[in-house]
């Protein structure tokens, strides 16, 4: 097993922060792009990092997760570090993960904390977030749907939270930009919980529970505006996927 890394990255019109997020992993033994047949700059910035650029085709997908089990079988290396094109990488993080390589025991697969910004603020409410994004690339697969962890073939481990100069920094985006993803991913969540019944009492319960979760016991509270608007957002991700879902169980 080779001591490389690659770094995979799914992209689809991902030209806002991708200069910055292949500055922070130009120092990898690979990075691997794949694009989901962009229509804007995304490819002419890959290509000015010396990426290696493979495609997968868009078609009706609503988020990446369908590529994803093909970007990382694209890769050369054994091991994996898959970027979202809005995570910037830390040194400190680089550096964890080829010292782990060296010797990773029985590990093939490592949680990533993660820090999300919202309007530019820094939540802790939502820190660690942890993220599957680092493991062997032999055996590992990616379900096709949003919001899930790849499975990968043995154990798995965890960067301590408290090495917050090892997680990823998750950048924020507009709120037109959040609602348009809120409207592709949503549509993906009903593919993932196709046959689960809405109720009137879920409806109510799960999006008020979720707001209440991060507003108060995760103390967004404590963080103004952006952690209103965060706890809001969770809220609203919730009661629209339900929506949906209740939609498709009465065949609206």
């Amino acid at each position: 097993m080779n001591q490389q890394i690659s770094v995979v990255i799914n992209t689809y019109n991902a030209s806002k922060y991708l200069a910055r997020v292949l500055d922070t992993v130009k120092n990898f033994d690979e990075i691997v792009v794949c694009d989901m047949e962009s229509t804007d700059n995304t490819i002419a910035i890959a290509r000015e990092y010396g990426c290696k650029i493979v495609t997968f085709p868009k078609a009706d997908y609503k988020s990446a997760e369908p590529a994803r089990t093909f970007a990382i079988q694209s890769a050369a290396s054994d091991w994996v570090l898959v970027v979202d094109a809005d995570e910037l990488v830390s040194e400190a993080l680089r550096s964890y993960l080829y010292d782990f390589i060296k010797a990773p025991g029985e590990v093939r697969g490592l949680y990533i904390p993660r820090k999300n910004y919202t309007m530019k603020v820094f939540l802790p409410s939502s820190y660690p977030d942890y993220q599957l994004r680092f493991f062997i690339k032999e055996g590992t697969t990616w379900p096709p749907y949003v919001h899930t962890f790849p499975s990968v073939q043995g154990a798995l481990s965890y960067i301590p939270k408290s090495r917050k100069d090892c997680a990823f920094e998750h950048l924020d985006d507009s709120t037109r930009a959040t609602i348009n993803r809120l409207n592709n991913y949503t549509d993906n969540e009903v593919e993932k919980r196709a046959g689960k019944k809405v109720t009137l009492f879920k409806l109510f319960a799960s999006p008020t529970i979720r707001f209440l979760k991060q507003y108060f016991i995760k103390g967004g509270v404590l963080y103004g505006i952006p952690g209103y608007v965060q706890a809001m957002r969770e809220a609203q991700y919730k009661f629209t996927a339900l929506c949906k879902l209740y939609e498709k169980q009465i065949n609206l």
